[in-house]
């Protein structure tokens, strides 16, 4: 069940604060801080994430009609450690994403894989070398695509054309070789976008009492 007064539709996940969570966590997730991006443009990341339990709940928890919240937090030991272990952390934009893919997956009429490290990957993943949407929970890499696996310039412009015609701000990275290409993926992303839950703290807080609460909590304890 959700949580007591969340509002209709939301995940049961707890909302959490990141800037009252143990020091690791902080370090990990760098909640509201700045990350730039490949022209050095300041990003800033996000502060709310929902805390996922166990691997069960990611197994259990649909985001949307088509989308398990496991197919958008999946990870190989390229993540940070203590963001492969539970509990888990994520932005809560998640949903937004699950909720854009939605019209694209009706589209193609089939099941659409979504890559280890594909998903949401924390600040802390190695691939996470500058500002990528990935971060904020809001970009997806698909390597197959029920049966056609994603690995030519045709069949990944094909899905990228029905991508940008059916999720409303989608960015598709073009086909090809080198920086700001892909050659075996489709990457659909919606920016760099963060999203605030109803009852969340509030935004004019710099978080340095949060943080000096945490401080004494140990990971995955509340302060």
């Amino acid at each position: 069940m959700p949580e007591p007064g969340a509002p209709p539709g939301t995940p049961p996940l707890p909302v959490v604060d990141g800037l009252r969570l143990a020091r690791p966590y902080r370090e990990a997730l760098q909640p509201g801080g700045i990350l730039r991006d490949a022209d050095g443009r300041a990003r800033r990341l996000p502060r709310f994430f929902y805390e996922i339990g166990s691997w069960q709940t990611a197994l259990d928890t649909p985001l949307s009609p088509h989308f398990m919240l496991w197919e958008l937090i999946y990870v190989d030991v390229r993540e940070a450690e203590l963001m492969r272990t539970f509990p888990r952390y994520v932005p809560c934009a998640v949903t937004l994403m699950a909720a854009a893919l939605e019209p694209f997956r009706a589209a193609v009429g089939t099941y659409v894989h979504v890559a280890a490290n594909g998903g949401y990957r924390s600040p802390a993943h190695r691939l996470s070398t500058m500002a990528t949407p990935h971060c904020w929970a809001t970009a997806v890499n698909v390597y197959r695509i029920g049966d056609d696996w994603l690995d030519t310039p045709e069949t990944i412009e094909r899905y990228n054309r029905i991508a940008r015609e059916t999720m409303s701000g989608v960015w598709a990275r073009p086909a090809g070789a080198g920086r700001g290409f892909v050659d075996d993926q489709i990457h659909l992303d919606l920016g760099f976008v963060t999203q605030v839950p109803h009852g969340a703290a509030s935004e004019d807080e710099d978080g340095a009492e949060a943080a000096e609460e945490a401080e004494t909590a140990e990971p995955g304890e509340p302060p």
